[in-house]
């Protein structure tokens, strides 16, 4: 059955809709970043650019490190837009775009997400980097999606357990993991833990200005809870939704994040650049390696 024209919109020169892309345009290996600025920090790593692309807020750079063809994409701030993506670059690898039919022969992508964060421990430092072992969602967006074993993880009982007579949750949280033999190349120097992901910056970070919070001891409480031994060692707002959904399109993620803000210790990085820079050499310097 042909998926209908309302469902995947395509532009007058048969590029996707948002990401406005063709699939010969982007690489199987992609580097995900939030910042449309950040785009061009990445890709001057790249031996070569083959293509650019923008439209709205994603922009995209496709080239080459060494013998590895790689595409680094902004994808924007927040869960809806990382559905918007992870839908879009599997639909460039998996889907016949002039047919509209599901390929037979699935293509399995490789995501690495560079991100920025908070720190929700306190011995997690401002500039030091994050491995996202897995994420929680609170932002709601799998349960949109038929995914059991997000929606249904012992993590989220346990969670529940945690926040019991203190705290109902808006929306249900979700749980994913992500791919162990990305996060296994992340190891050295990398500080390892749970991610939650919420669906604001603001209040639903547990950040208060002129609008009261529900819960002003909603961070106090993550910063507590464990499970097998991971605590939630930071929060921002799109790992979960990555790593939710490469499960559900079959496709290997890692996010790994910068730490801007300590937010137990009240502090934020004094030169974020440079800390994300770093970042990025290193991230490249593992795909060039073969990850």
């Amino acid at each position: 059955m042909n998926i209908q024209a309302s469902e995947l919109i395509l532009n007058p020169d048969g590029s996707i809709y948002h990401l406005h892309l063709r699939p010969e345009e982007v690489a199987p290996v992609i580097i995900t970043v939030g910042d449309q600025d950040r785009v061009p920090l990445v890709s001057r790593y790249f031996d070569r650019i083959e293509h650019r692309a923008q439209k709205r807020e994603f922009v995209t750079h496709t080239g080459w490190i060494g013998n590895t063809r790689i595409s680094v994409i902004s994808t924007g701030i927040g869960p809806d837009n990382i559905d918007i993506v992870m839908n879009e670059l599997d639909a460039l690898f998996n889907i016949d775009l002039e047919t509209r039919q599901v390929k037979k022969q699935h293509t399995a992508l490789t995501l690495v997400r560079i991100g920025t964060a908070g720190s929700l421990q306190p011995e997690i430092p401002v500039d030091g980097f994050v491995v996202s072992s897995a994420g929680i969602g609170m932002d709601g967006l799998l349960q949109f999606y038929q995914a059991p074993a997000q929606q249904q993880h012992p993590a989220l009982e346990a969670l529940r357990q945690h926040f019991a007579g203190v705290w109902e949750f808006p929306v249900a949280p979700y749980f994913a993991a992500a791919d162990p033999v990305l996060a296994g190349a992340f190891e050295q120097g990398f500080y390892t833990g749970i991610t939650a992901t919420n669906p604001g910056f603001y209040g639903p970070q547990g950040r208060q200005l002129r609008a009261a919070v529900r819960l002003p001891k909603y961070l106090d409480l993550l910063q507590q809870f464990e499970f097998e031994n991971q605590r939630v060692v930071n929060l921002e707002m799109e790992t979960a939704a990555l790593y939710g959904l490469a499960r559900l399109l079959g496709h290997r993620a890692l996010s790994v994040s910068t730490i801007l803000a300590n937010r137990p210790l009240g502090q934020f990085s004094t030169d974020p650049a440079r800390a994300v820079d770093i970042l990025i050499q290193q991230v490249l310097e593992k795909i060039a390696g073969g990850i």
